[in-house]
């Protein structure tokens, strides 16, 4: 339909991510002990979550959306030569600030500010783009929040680094540092799945007929838990806290109902393993909101905080992004490699572009490696974390390898 982007793009920012995601695991392994401590704020688990945070899923939601938001709201990328000269600033941005974060936490502003800067010319691109759109639907509604929240995200962060630097506002900044938490995972990355999800759950399961009037209540209910949450933190008042969460988490769960009754309306009887797991997801995100709101009643909230958020990234986001990748590469490489061949020469079909015999497997053992290293974090078992992790960064690198080896085919 001309809508088609350069798949040099996306994939420029896809293999940045993986090469992130390597090394965020590799940091995190070598410094582990110090999370089971406790100690979630200090260099090398900022600079190990940034990459896995900003250098893996960010740069994969932006290669993602370079050749998604296309295909879901019928318009072409507004500039192509800007979208690779900002993949070049936030791909440099990224790797100067994550290793500046691990080196001299003081000195990151100047890194920060350019991966500020990458994303802002990402959020210009797609705010020029979705201008395009004919018609906007809650899909629009769910990116464009989702990349209101980034701003946001990325904007106090810059303000966190300047705290630290300067002494400034720095009573602020526990207020500050928990806003930049919930507007990166639940506003940015939650916003942004959901989205897509309301395009690719029933472009992979082949449903039809299903209704989309849920989808403004979980755009509705969502959004005031996220505002609501806020509020509490400024305010400081547990009761405002406990709504805002009450209200992510009907969100959420209206979210997981309303994907059920898609399902329920498709004509392919057999989901494809990929695909199945990033549905699996889904029932994690729920799950954990759901603990979260139960804990908060409790006086081990504090102590249970930081498994449920390591729970929450690598169950819900990382699961449904790699659940997702496992579909779009595939996709994104034979399209770019062999849809002009089609009845001139032989080519492989879709399905033989990735081995999905090692997805089961792989994707079983991510989630028992993250069980177990959330139980080490609750526990504070060392040993216990030092198996789960290392088992975990191996898991990373074969789907790593696994994503990769599609372009040798």
């Amino acid at each position: 339909m001309g809508n088609e982007t350069n798949m040099k793009l996306p994939f420029s920012f896809i293999i940045f991510s993986i090469i992130a995601l390597v090394f965020s695991q590799i940091l995190l392994l070598v410094n582990g002990q110090m999370m089971v401590d406790g100690s979630f704020r200090i260099p090398a688990i900022w600079s190990s979550a940034h990459l896995l945070i900003l250098g893996w899923a960010l740069m994969v939601a932006m290669g993602a959306m370079y050749q998604l938001v296309p295909v879901a709201f019928l318009t072409n990328i507004w500039n192509e030569k800007f979208g690779f000269i900002q993949f070049f600033v936030t791909a440099v941005g990224i790797a100067s600030f994550s290793g500046m974060l691990y080196w001299s936490p003081q000195k990151a502003i100047i890194p920060g500010v350019l991966t500020l800067l990458g994303i802002l010319m990402f959020l210009f691109q797609m705010v020029m783009t979705l201008k395009r759109q004919a018609k906007p639907t809650i899909l629009t509604a769910f990116v464009g929040s989702a990349l209101v929240c980034l701003f946001i995200t990325i904007f106090i962060g810059i303000t966190l680094i300047y705290c630290l630097k300067t002494g400034i506002g720095i009573e602020y900044y526990q207020t500050i540092f928990k806003i930049h938490l919930l507007m990166g995972i639940t506003g940015w990355f939650t916003l942004l799945i959901f989205g897509f999800s309301y395009k690719m759950v029933p472009m992979f399961s082949l449903s039809h007929g299903f209704p989309m009037v849920q989808a403004r209540y979980v755009y509705g209910v969502y959004i005031s838990g996220l505002v609501m949450t806020i509020i509490s933190f400024i305010a400081d008042n547990s009761v405002l806290l406990k709504i805002g969460f009450f209200l992510l988490l009907a969100g959420f769960s209206i979210f997981s109902w309303h994907i059920s009754i898609i399902i329920k309306k498709r004509l392919k009887k057999k989901l494809d393993k990929p695909f199945t797991f990033a549905l699996i997801a889904i029932g994690f995100g729920n799950l954990i909101h759901l603990a979260a709101f139960i804990v908060l009643w409790t006086k081990s909230f504090s102590v249970l905080a930081g498994p449920l958020i390591y729970g929450y990234l690598l169950l819900w986001i990382v699961l449904s992004i790699v659940g997702y990748l496992y579909k779009i590469v595939p996709f994104l490489w034979w399209t770019y490699k062999y849809s002009k061949e089609i009845g001139k020469n032989k080519v492989p079909s879709l399905k033989e572009m990735m081995n999905e015999k090692v997805v089961v497997p792989l994707f079983s053992l991510f989630i028992a490696a993250v069980l177990i290293v959330f139980i080490a974090l609750v526990s504070k078992a060392a040993i216990l974390f030092n198996i789960g992790q290392f088992v975990l960064s191996i898991v990373f690198i074969l789907i790593s390898y696994s994503i990769l080896s599609v372009l040798k085919k």
